[in-house]
């Protein structure tokens, strides 16, 4: 087959490409490179002098999360607590005693309706005896009901969480809200979903995915099923029904050095082992929570919350263990790390000989708070960072408040990285960043939100070039899979993963790139959308 009369547009390489081309596909991989206009036997689809540029491969994600806000309760657009409850009593329709009750968006510290955040005394107002759980938009907060607090107080395991993300009520006694790792447990133990659940949620999120030119995705996804058996069951399934058009990365998330030794004793597979298109991703490792909530472990205290610097969920020795037997067990490793004192603590652990990092091509998730002296030593271990451009678009103007003023020009520092050859890659964290790609990446290019602000950009010695951007999505999320010589690129020999745009990058202005549009995509050389 070959896709005639097409501009390419590939960074990676820029010069080789000027004018019109044909480009030969055969069994999901490019052939070759051709003059246009095609005058071979094989049949032509005409491209109509559209720019084809590699598809896009999201290297940070929770996409089973993504596809059950489409499948399951959506709270993201309410604005009241009154909203809220009517909207869950609509959902289900009768509500028995000691269901559980499930919802996925919340953001009430926008309700103008009630006065303070809500607890679980709030819930009872729905249902008394029910267990229920609500998670906020950004996933790192929920909140639970009284029933279900009574399940949590009998967990011991759930002692091991720090008690910085246990809110308490005036007397010391847990309110029912809870932050970051606590909320993961909550989600590992009580919320768990059959095969046939996940496997819809999916097909419900996967025409977004193909809308925006999305083919590959590292998703982490465990909590939202319970089980990485059942999670891998449910995308090897899809996978072999035909129905999953895009490879699948999925991390295996582990609180602690027991969940690593049970996986690595129950499973051979590791890290790039699976099926033709689902593979194991990464070791998932959270080290700290978030700057919102002021659970991110920094180095200084917040400027807003003097009283604290967040909080560091493992020790220096826990953590090095964990790295270290990941990687000799030929596990990549995943870290969140958004305060400068975990991305530190992510640091050391990966200095470690034993954790043989430019090899196994190891990670740090966010890193949104560097200093130079972190900077430095990233640029002589070189692992890979996962940024979220678009987080910028709702927390540019936030950023004083949580790190010090002489920090503040290190806060998603993308082009310090860049220019120290420290390999970055973009992505969504979807479904709280932006799914375009687009998006992400002109948030990247002119540090602006989508009204333009600040004008000229934040810190703006911080922009990063389009190419720079785009290569973000494309080539080196591939070196994450070590597909360095197989995907990210329009070069013979590459799979066939491709976009057709309605116009080139390279002839629109900084400020017009959110507006791209993407009008097919083709993931292993099959059209999987046309607008």
């Amino acid at each position: 087959m070959i896709i005639d009369n097409v501009y390419i547009y590939d960074p990676s390489r820029p010069y080789q490409r000027e004018g019109l081309h044909a480009v030969e596909i055969e069994e999901g991989k490019i052939i070759a490179i051709l003059p246009t206009p095609y005058t071979g036997s094989k049949e032509v689809i005409d491209g109509g002098e559209k720019v084809l540029t590699p598809s896009f491969n999201d290297s940070h994600m929770h996409l089973l999360r993504f596809g059950l806000l489409k499948k399951e309760l959506d709270l993201t657009e309410v604005t009241s607590w009154k909203e809220m409850k009517e909207l869950v009593e609509n959902h289900y329709d009768e509500m028995e005693e000691y269901d559980w009750i499930f919802g996925k968006g919340f953001d009430d510290s926008k309700f103008d309706d009630i006065d303070h955040l809500l607890t679980a005394k709030d819930l009872s107002e729905i249902q008394v005896n029910a267990y229920i759980y609500f998670m906020h938009e950004d996933g790192h907060e929920c909140v639970v009901s009284e029933k279900a607090l009574e399940l949590l107080e009998k967990e011991e395991a759930f002692e091991d969480e720090p008690d910085e993300f246990k809110e308490t009520d005036e007397n010391g006694n847990w309110n029912g809200r809870f932050k970051d790792t606590a909320v993961h447990y909550i989600k590992h133990h009580f919320w768990g979903r059959s095969v046939e659940d996940a496997k819809e949620a999916l097909k419900k999120a996967i025409p977004y995915l193909s809308e925006y030119g999305i083919t590959s995705v590292h998703s982490d996804d465990i909590n939202f099923i319970g089980s990485y058996e059942q999670l891998w069951q449910a995308y090897t399934e899809l996978e072999s029904e035909g129905l999953l058009p895009i490879d699948a990365h999925l991390h295996h998330y582990i609180f602690n050095i027991n969940d690593l030794n049970n996986y690595l004793e129950r499973s051979r597979m590791r890290t790039g082992d699976g099926t033709d298109q689902v593979k194991v991703g990464s070791v998932k490792i959270f080290l700290d929570g978030t700057q919102r909530l002021y659970t991110a472990a920094m180095r200084n205290p917040y400027p807003v919350a003097p009283s604290t610097n967040g909080t560091l969920i493992y020790s220096q020795e826990q953590l090095n263990e964990m790295i270290r037997v990941s990687s000799e067990n030929g596990m990549q490793v995943a870290m969140h790390a958004i305060g400068d004192r975990a991305i530190e603590q992510a640091i050391t652990a990966l200095e470690q000989e034993a954790a043989n990092t430019k090899q196994l091509r190891h990670r740090i998730i966010h890193a949104q708070t560097l200093g130079p002296d972190l900077i430095e030593r990233l640029r002589e271990l070189k692992p890979y960072i996962e940024t979220q451009p678009s987080f910028l678009l709702g927390e540019w103007d936030k950023k004083d408040q949580w790190s010090p003023k002489e920090l503040v020009p290190y806060c998603d520092a993308f082009n310090s990285l860049v220019k120290e050859h420290i390999p970055i890659t973009l992505s969504s964290d979807l479904p709280i960043g932006a799914l375009d790609p687009f998006v992400s990446m002109y948030t990247a290019v002119t540090r602006m939100d989508l009204e333009g602000n600040p004008e000229g950009g934040w810190m703006p010695q911080e922009k990063i070039s389009l190419a720079e951007a785009y290569q973000g999505f494309t080539k080196t999320p591939a070196e994450l899979e070590y597909k360095d010589e197989e995907k990210g690129r329009i070069e013979a020999g590459y799979q066939a993963d491709f976009v057709l745009l309605d116009r080139n990058p390279l002839d629109v202005a900084d400020e017009e790139i959110h507006n791209i549009k993407v009008l097919e995509t083709w993931h292993r050389g099959k059209q999987v959308y046309k607008k």
